[in-house]
């Protein structure tokens, strides 16, 4: 039997998050698609339903403290669209850009877009973000974000190319560094360090880390 509803519900508790029953309807129904895709498309190597919503839709989550105040946000790297879609569909005045370089991915988070209700606020673009926005056609935001992309350093350097002034850049982890280790990454990318803090996955007790720089 398939209780994801239930583990949905009780993880968006634990993580001290409100959302609307509809929303989380939402939030299943792209998941269900996720997975119906997956199939045939290699989206992703979680494929069991309460994997899905602990290590997909609530990991993606575990970020809205550090995202709610942005009104547009770059997902690069985004894969099936985390965490951009989960976090459009929970944010009803974020305006997400959702960047992949494999086209199959790029049809699958159109449609997931639509599965999730976000599809006028949510753009998924197929391009090889190089540090390029204006050529690339990719608009700069209030803040980028990636999950599971590539290291910290190489992504700093990147994702500074797409901020707004004053935007910041948020780091998801799977363990979180030292301190000092996260400052020569900030400073070796013309950034700062904001904040970071540790968590752990509310339904496996899974570590994670996320950091926020902020450009000038």
């Amino acid at each position: 039997m398939d209780n994801s509803a239930s583990l949905l519900s009780d993880g968006l508790d634990r993580l001290g998050l409100s959302v609307a029953p509809e929303v989380q309807a939402r939030l299943l129904a792209y998941t269900s698609e996720l997975l119906r895709w997956n199939e045939k498309v290699s989206l992703t190597a979680i494929t069991r339903p309460e994997e899905v919503v602990d290590k997909h839709l609530l990991d993606s989550l575990s970020v809205v403290p550090e995202v709610k105040d942005a009104g547009t946000l770059l997902d690069l790297g985004a894969g099936a669209g985390l965490p951009g879609i989960p976090l459009a569909a929970v944010l009803p005045a974020l305006r997400v850009t959702l960047v992949d370089a494999v086209a199959k991915k790029v049809a699958f988070m159109k449609t997931g877009a639509v599965k999730a209700g976000v599809a006028d606020r949510v753009r998924a673009v197929h391009r090889r973000a190089e540090g390029a926005p204006e050529v690339e056609g990719l608009p700069r935001a209030d803040c980028v974000i990636a999950r599971a992309f590539m290291d910290t350093g190489p992504f700093l350097q990147l994702a500074r190319h797409y901020l707004t002034e004053g935007g910041r850049v948020v780091v998801m982890l799977g363990q979180m560094p030292a301190a000092e280790a996260l400052e020569a990454h900030a400073a070796a990318a013309g950034l700062s360090l904001l904040s970071a803090r540790t968590l752990a996955l509310p339904l496996s007790g899974d570590p994670r880390g996320v950091a926020v720089f902020r450009s000038p």
